[in-house]
């Protein structure tokens, strides 16, 4: 077949040695080809290196020093997989592989791993995931993250010792298939045997086949909306010595309920040149759904993926091919062959449907196949077939069709035309809304038919259908559909604008709307330029702000403004829009670029001739750099904005000429300008501003002085100002530097700034707070300047000690008032120096007294004491502290000084030291001591000086004084010191305290306070004595509680003998007190003693109970002192002796009810019911509480008294009665708990209660009416163990409606054997209101366990409300396989349903039925199993049983199968049904049918239609049979399989002269037909020479036939033959003659009529204009082209220049 129709192009896309690869390394071990990306080439010579080729730019590969057993290239990226064991080389035996990943790119590693077993194969399964094969398994190893190999399953055993091929897994990954190949069988060792495993990951199970290539790919099923995953495998056999060869396309994890893909094979038919070949390789191309099976010796095959049909078959390479892989991208595939070809196959677009459709004569393959790839060529019977259906009034098929018309070609006009022409019928749909609707459910809507269908919508005013295509992309946007829909919806038309890129329109309608803003956005998308100075001055006339935003925008674009700045502020400005002009020229200048600096000028020059205020803050926002500086600077001095020109202008001439207009500069602004100045400029600037106005600009110069004093320099300013003898500038200087500056020369000359401008106050204030001014220098300066005001002075001395310099300056110039003032009113602490210098200058003392007295009380006397001493002076100071005495002086220092002046003087000191209290005791005792140690005595004791008046008294044996001090300071730490036995004098401090202190001491505190220090220093026995005198001997304080507490606890410490007649003795102790403590230390009759003594009766009780123990004792005593807390307390005691009924007896005569927990615990363990009632009720009386009503209720129960319980909840009570009613149920009181639960409507657990006491109907209504679950539940169950079964049903009833109870119901009746009662249940809850699925399951599993017989009936009634998987359990349990093989197919699961029937005929088998589910069964392996069932139970059947599955089950396994059992004839009907599918088994098993049946007719018919069997064998086998028809079938095969020879010879030996005859004029052998004629002459078989010349005569030379007809005396046989030769020939020859005549004329005409074109052309040439150029194409007069001919195309008469157009002219 030519080249340009074949449906399949070959073209080689590289040839590898051409790039510099060795021929001896293309081998399969070492090109591997993962993709149409990458091929890589392992080389080992003349060194180890990796060849990387891209296949985008294979001229360029990329050769890498690697050393590697195998290569691969990632699929997608150029991502290195090496294997390799080099590693491991030096270990003999080692079968490890190291294997490594690498990005080539990034020259990095990705993962490596070292595998345990060798790696025999290995290949990238996606991008991401490398599949490698071992000996025994395969794994999975993901290049992304750390993960090392996943194993996925071990290879089967039919692949031991193949060489692994291929391994590929489905797009799901879900699927597995590895191929391997083996060594052929002994009888044919050239052909292979393949074998294949497939693996289900989800099933984890594994399959074995036969198969030498093997393929996945994705089918969409019609009607099923998810793909189906399909396995395509080509095997070819060998059998018995006969070849097979198949193709199968089988479907994968078929999907329940869907709509499957049925099973595909078709046969692969081997040349007889190529009878060893078998397929390596197998691509399917998912673009055109076709499968390409490759053979090693370079066929293709092209089958169809839906149907398996043979598309096409070719040898594409000479050289056998050992590596394919698939060219997704144009639907084909790459093959590279042992010469180093890599050749691309791809789909003829153009021929394969027509090749189809014409060649192959299938025209349902050509039209899906145009549809499936959208391929030309099957136009017009796609246009046959929508007009017979048109004409046939399907219109629903036809639009269908038009739809899914391949590239469109019924998606025209004329078909909606067509569609609308049809009228449409009441109540119908109309037929071109259903072309509308299918194309909407599945393709977008072209130009016209958007057009239309929008129109249509329109019309209806549907505007929402619009939107919801739009959004969908249903339909095709131009600008036509825009327009339409503009008349209902501006929005949305504009979106149909936008998506048709309808540019003008789009704008115009943003124009419209006024989004101007959007039309930037949107031109700048599609890439539209639109006039946008005409938009620009469109808007500035209608809204300047609005053109002021398009501007703004405009200027915003990427690649910059279409329009010049200039000319946009040029065309504001011509309408005076000067503040938008500003507006947009601000917003596109902010980048401040230099290449602006013309616009930035133009900005501010413009508005400093109209708003000099815009153009300032223009300026202060500092946003532009590079205007015209000197310009912009003159205008502004001209507009009088003073600062700006000083900011623009660069010299100093000009910066002096502007400065001096201080009174129209602000002076901040100004003073912010000299900052921007150098320091000399700013000072020659600050010194023109003095001269011109000195006066004016101080102020000025300051501030600048001030605020850029760091820069220009103290120094500098302040000799400027000197310079100008400017002391108010100094002044104003140096104050504002003043706070910040410590130099006390700056200090120094601020005070005489200050002083020189008369500002006393400030001179006052630095004097005051300055602390860095120079002091001395200061105070000189001061006392030189004689200020009208001394405080300066005053401030300087008194703050830097300079009193005495003070003093002696105001005493010698006679400034005695300063003196005074200074003393009474700056500082009168300092008096007491003022006073000792005016002393050291002989001051009189007058004067002196005067002035201490004037001050006073605030005079510090200590010091002034201390200068008086100093000076021996001190009684000069009797009469101003006798005043200040006077006065009410309470001052320390003032009494001290007037006692030590009274002490001296012998004054009556005693009554000064015990009357004063304002003198420090310390200070004039310690001054005493040596004077008079009595009166350090009175001092220290008046002052509680208690260490030194120890020590005084100690010193000087004044024991009697110190002890009386002792007892009367009662100080416990004076006391502890004293009576240390570290102080040597304590035995006589001790003496005097007993002798003499404590007998004088009136005061029971000092007694006690004697008393508590002798019991800490641990001195019990003195301390026993000292109070048995003063307790026992009627002293003042025998009747003192706190001494007989006292003597009696230190007896129990000290002496417990006589405690007891302390306590008979002493009435007045702390009795409560005194008896704790002697229960403390368990002196308990003393406590009881104590405790009853005192009538303490409850404590004493408690001693009797918790420490003597004696309860009898404690009873006595209570009948005895018959108190309430007293028998509580006897009470609590027997209570926790375990004597209840005493206790109880006990709490009601202390009529107590606190205690009643315990008592209800302790009368339940006793079991004192009735004693605790009598308690209970008391208690009631004194408290409402839910325990004691609850714990009656209780105590009523146990003794039986039920009617008392009924009394009692009748009456009001605050029982918890539900928790009453449980403990009384759990505890099976279940009378009273029935009168409980009956009182408090409790009817779940009054049933429950109620079946307790068997009372089942009254359990049943009280369950009506609680209507719980779980209570019908308890209810039912009971009457079920009572058999009470006609309330269980009443209560069954209401609990199997509940779903979950129902399981537990019906286990209870079964377990109870209650198995007739459970089906009435359930038969009487199928006509419940909520009956549901459960319950007619649940019957359902019943029947099928003891009631068979109603099992079916039920199973047909009910099977839409059933539980089929739990029913099919039960049925398979119970084996009631009819049943169970309805519900199988109830379900749908005809596999399980085929299989019951065949391991269960007798019961489950119905033949019609059988037929039924055959041919719904997803597993192919059961057909054969049905097959082998029919043989041996229903022969008679088989035929139609394989009638059903003849085009699901393979023929050749039926007929082997038939075969192994010897049953051939007996599915004969069968074989002849299917032999129309030319299956080689078919054939051959009717073959041998027909030959023993000796039935030639057939046998001949059977050869002629179905060639698929071995020719050769069955002619041999009936070349010896014994009729004669049979060997002429012999020769007919003969002849069929182009062995001419034998078919002849048998022909000549049957003498069946006709088909010998025949056969040499078929074979197209001049030889043979020859040899024939000879035979026949040496036969003598003349008519039969004659006969053999006419059948043979084209083969037949006519020198050969007249030789032998001459030499054999046969001329009159010949003549007919020579004749008819002679007349042929003559033919011929006359033909010839006319061919070149008409061939002449031909040519001459052709001259002819050049001629006359040359020469018309010749003559249009002369009549134009000579002024006029030559029309388009001439060239000027010059002749005209010559006419293009070649390549088949006819000559072409000159450009612009026809025939008809001459003839016209």
């Amino acid at each position: 077949m030519a080249a340009a129709t074949a449906p399949i192009n070959v073209k080689e896309a590289l040839t590898l040695p051409s790039i510099g690869i060795n021929p001896q390394f293309i081998t399969f071990t070492n090109v591997t080809m993962e993709s149409d990306k990458y091929i890589c080439v392992r080389e080992t010579s003349p060194q180890n290196s990796v060849v990387i080729i891209d296949m985008s730019m294979p001229m360029q590969p990329l050769r890498r020093p690697i050393t590697a057993d195998s290569a691969i290239m990632n699929p997608i990226s150029k991502i290195l997989a090496l294997k390799g064991t080099a590693y491991f080389s030096q270990l003999p035996g080692t079968t490890q592989d190291h294997l490594q990943i690498f990005n080539v790119e990034m020259k990095a590693k990705v993962k490596s791993h070292q595998m345990p077993e060798q790696v025999v194969f290995w290949k990238w399964v996606t991008h991401k995931m490398l599949g490698m094969v071992t000996q025994t398994s395969v794994y999975h190893w993901s290049i992304e993250g750390d993960s090392d190999p996943v194993k996925m399953f071990d290879r089967t055993a039919n692949l031991s010792n193949n060489q692994i091929i291929d391994y590929k897994c489905d797009p799901s990954e879900k699927w597995l298939v590895l191929v391997g190949m083996a060594p052929g069988s002994p009888e044919r060792p050239q052909l292979v045997q393949g074998n294949m495993q497939l693996y289900s990951v989800d099933q984890q199970r594994s399959q074995a086949l036969e198969a030498h290539a093997a393929s996945f790919a994705s089918f969409k099923v019609c009607g099923n909306e998810n793909p189906s995953i399909l396995i395509s495998f080509a095997t070819k056999s060998s059998n018995a010595g006969q070849v097979t060869s198949k193709l199968h396309v089988i479907e994968l994890g078929a999907q329940p309920g869907k709509p499957s893909f049925s099973k595909k094979q078709a046969d692969l038919f081997f040349p007889p040149d190529f009878a060893d070949d078998f397929p390596v390789s197998m691509q399917i191309s998912y673009k055109y759904g076709l499968i390409y099976v490759i053979t090693k010796l370079g066929l293709l095959f092209v089958y169809d993926l839906e149907t398996a049909t043979a598309v096409y078959r070719s040898r594409i390479s000479p050289d056998p091919i050992f590596l394919t892989c698939e060219a997704s991208s144009v639907g084909g595939f790459y093959a590279v062959n042992w010469r180093g070809q890599v050749l691309l196959a791809t789909i003829n677009e153009s021929t394969i449907v027509p090749f189809v459709s014409g060649q192959l004569n299938n025209l349902e393959l050509a039209v899906n196949l145009a549809k499936r790839g959208n391929l030309p060529g099957a136009e017009n019977l796609v246009v046959q077939r929508f007009q017979e259906l048109f004409a046939q009034t399907m219109y629903k098929e036809a639009a269908e069709l038009a739809a899914e018309s391949p590239q469109g070609i019924l998606r025209t006009p004329d078909t909606i035309a067509k569609f609308q022409s049809v009228p449409v019928q009441a109540g119908q749909t109309s037929p071109l809304l259903q072309y509308f609707g299918t194309l909407l459910t599945k393709w977008k809507l072209n130009a016209f038919e958007s057009v239309e269908l929008s129109r249509l919508v329109v019309n209806q005013n549907k505007k929402n259908l619009l939107e919801n295509w739009l959004a969908e992309d249903k339909l095709e946007c131009t600008e036509e559909l825009g327009d339409l829909v503009k008349t209902v919806d501006n929005d949305l038309s504009l979106e149909i604008y936008m998506k048709a890129r309808a540019t003008p329109k789009v704008v115009a309608a943003f124009a419209e709307r006024r989004e101007f803003d959007k039309i930037l956005i949107y031109s700048k998308q599609v890439g539209y330029t639109p006039d946008y100075l005409f938009l620009f001055q469109t808007i500035l006339r209608s809204d300047p702000q609005g053109a002021v935003n398009f501007a703004l925008m405009m200027a915003h674009m990427e690649g910059g403004c279409p329009v010049d700045y200039n000319m946009i502020t040029d065309l504001f400005l011509q309408r005076n829009l000067i503040r938008e002009a500003t507006s947009f020229l601000l917003d596109v200048l902010k980048l401040n670029l230099p290449e602006h600096g013309h616009l930035q000028s133009k900005v501010l020059e413009i508005n400093l001739q109209t708003f000099p205020n815009v153009a300032d803050a223009i300026l202060a926002n500092g946003m532009f750099n590079h205007y015209d500086r000197p310009r912009i600077a003159q205008l502004c001095e001209k507009a009088g904005l003073y600062v700006r020109a000083l900011q623009h202008y660069s010299e100093l001439a000009d910066i002096k000429r502007v400065i001096v207009n201080t009174h129209a500069i602000e002076p901040q602004s100004l003073v912010e300008f000299f900052g921007t100045l150098s320091k000399e400029w700013t000072l020659e600037c600050m010194k023109d501003l003095l001269v011109v106005n000195l006066r004016g600009n101080l102020q000025i110069v300051v501030q600048v002085a001030k605020e850029y004093c760091e820069q220009l320099g103290v120094e500098a300013c302040v000799k400027l100002f000197e310079q100008f003898k400017s002391y108010d500038g100094l002044y104003f200087f140096l104050g504002s530097h003043l706070s910040s500056s410590e130099d006390p020369d700056i200090h120094f000359k601020y005070i005489v700034a200050a002083a020189k401008t008369g500002q006393i106050k400030e001179v006052e204030r630095v004097t005051r707070e300055s602390n860095f001014y120079d002091a001395e220098k200061t105070k000189n300066f001061l006392m030189e300047a004689r200020l009208p005001d001394a405080r300066p002075l005053i401030n300087v001395c008194d703050r830097f000690s300079f009193l005495p310099d003070l003093t002696h300056y105001f005493y010698t110039n006679n400034m005695l008032r300063y003196i005074e003032g200074y003393v009474q009113k700056v500082n009168p602490g300092n008096a007491p120096l003022v006073v000792g210098q005016l002393l050291d200058d002989e001051c009189p003392e007058d004067f002196i007294k005067g002035l201490i007295l004037s001050v006073r009380s605030l005079l510090p006397v200590e010091p002034l004491v201390n200068e008086c001493e100093k000076r021996n002076r001190l009684r000069l100071l009797t009469q101003f502290l006798e005043h200040l005495v006077s006065e009410g002086s309470q001052d320390v220092h003032v009494h001290n000084a007037l006692g030590k002046i009274i002490i001296d003087s012998n004054n009556n000191p005693e009554h000064f030291l015990t009357t004063n209290p304002y003198y420090d005791s310390r200070v004039v005792g310690k001054y005493c001591e040596k004077r008079d140690p009595t009166l350090a005595v009175v001092s220290y004791r008046r002052g509680q000086c208690d260490d030194e008046l120890i020590d005084v008294t100690s010193k000087n044996s004044l024991f009697k004084l110190q002890a009386r001090y002792v007892v009367e300071r009662m100080y416990g730490d004076l006391w502890e010191k004293v009576l240390n036995p570290g102080n040597e004098y304590r035995r006589q401090l001790i003496d005097q305290v007993v002798s003499t202190a404590l007998p004088e001491s009136k005061s029971p505190e000092q007694v006690s306070a004697a008393v508590k220090a002798f019991m800490t220093a641990d001195l019990p026995h003195e301390l026993i004595e000292l109070l048995e005198k003063i307790v026992l001997q009627n002293s003042a304080f025998s009747g003192y509680s706190n001494l007989q507490n006292l003597l009696i606890l230190t007896a129990i410490k000290a002496d417990p003998s006589r405690v007891m007649d302390y306590i008979n003795r002493l009435d007045n102790f702390d009795g409560p007190a005194v008896g704790e403590v002697a229960v403390e230390v368990q002196l308990y009759e003393e406590a009881f003693a104590i405790f009853k003594k005192f009538n303490l009766n409850v404590e004493a009780a408690n001693v009797l109970l918790d420490n003597i123990q004696s309860v009898p004792r404690a009873v006595e005593f209570a009948y005895r002192v018959e108190e309430g807390d007293v028998w509580s307390q006897v009470a609590k005691a027997q209570l926790r002796e375990g004597l209840v009924s005493e206790a109880i007896e006990s709490f009601i005569l202390a009529d107590d009810a606190t205690q009643f927990l315990d008592v209800i615990r302790k009368a339940e363990d006793s079991d004192c019911y009735h004693d605790l009632v009598k308690y209970l009720l008391m208690v009631r009386q004194k408290t409402k509480e839910p325990k004691v009503d609850s714990e009656l209720i209780y105590a009523y129960a146990k003794v039986e008294r039920l009617s008392y319980i009924e009394e009692f909840i009748l009456m009001p009570n605050v029982a918890n009665l539900h928790n009453v009613g449980d403990r009384l149920f759990d505890e099976a009181f279940y009378e009273a708990a029935k009168i409980i639960y009956a009182f408090i409507f409790n009817w779940a657990k009054l049933a429950v209660t109620l079946v307790r006491l068997r009372q089942f109907q009254g359990s049943v209504d009280a369950a009506r009416k609680a209507n719980r679950a779980k209570t019908w539940k308890k209810v039912c169950f009971a009457c079920v163990d009572a058999e009470e079964f006609r309330l269980a049903q009443i209560c069954g009833l209401n609990i199997i409606v509940q779903v979950d109870d129902l399981e537990e119901v019906s286990e209870y009746y079964q377990n109870s054997g209650c198995f007739s009662e459970l089906i009435s249940l359930m038969e009487s809850g199928l006509g419940l209101e909520h009956a549901h699925m459960g319950i007619f399951t649940e019957l359902g599993v019943l029947y099928a366990r003891y009631s068979h017989e109603k099992l079916m009936e039920h199973i047909k009634l009910f099977s839409t409300r059933l539980n089929i998987p739990k029913l099919i359990r039960a049925c398979d349990e119970q084996q009631h396989w009819k049943e169970l093989t309805y519900l199988y197919i109830q379900y749908d699961e005809f596999d399980n349903a085929a299989s019951t029937v065949m391991n269960h005929s007798p019961e489950a088998w119905d033949h019609m039925q059988f037929k039924e589910i055959i041919v719904k069964v997803a597993n192919i392996e059961l057909y054969y199993k049905a097959v082998h069932f029919y043989l041996q139970e229903h022969a008679d059947l088989i035929n139609d049983v394989l009638n059903v599955l003849a085009l699901r089950v393979d023929h050749t396994r039926v007929v082997n199968i038939m075969r192994k059992a010897g049953q051939l004839p007996l599915v004969k009907p069968y074989m002849v049904a299917v032999q129309s599918n030319n299956v080689s088994a078919v054939n051959e098993a009717l073959n041998e049918i027909y030959v023993e049946e000796e039935d030639y007719d057939r046998l001949r018919e059977s050869i002629d239609l179905h060639d698929n069997f071995d020719h050769i064998g069955l002619a041999q086998k009936l070349e010896k049979h014994e009729l004669l028809e049979m060997r002429r079938v012999a020769a007919y095969i003969y002849k069929k399989a182009g062995r001419w020879k034998q078919s002849i010879a048998l022909s000549k030996k049957d003498k069946v002269y006709k088909d010998a005859m025949e056969t040499a004029s078929q074979s197209g052998e001049c030889k043979l037909a020859e040899d024939l004629l000879a035979y026949f002459i040496e036969q003598g078989k003349k008519e039969c020479f004659a006969s053999c010349l006419f059948i043979c005569y084209d083969l037949i030379h006519p020198d050969v036939a007249l030789e032998l007809a001459w030499l054999n005396n046969m001329i009159d046989f010949a003549f007919p033959y020579l004749l008819q030769f002679i007349r042929e020939y003559t033919g011929k020859v006359d033909e010839l003659i006319k061919d070149k005549t008409e061939a002449i004329k031909e040519n001459k005409a052709k001259e002819s009529e050049e001629q006359d074109i040359v020469k018309q052309h010749n003559l249009y040439a002369q009549l134009l204009p000579l002024a006029l150029p030559a029309p388009p194409g001439m060239g000027g007069g010059f002749a005209p082209p010559p006419p293009m001919g070649g390549m088949g195309m006819p000559p072409m008469p000159p450009f612009g220049m026809a025939s008809s157009s001459l003839s016209s002219y």
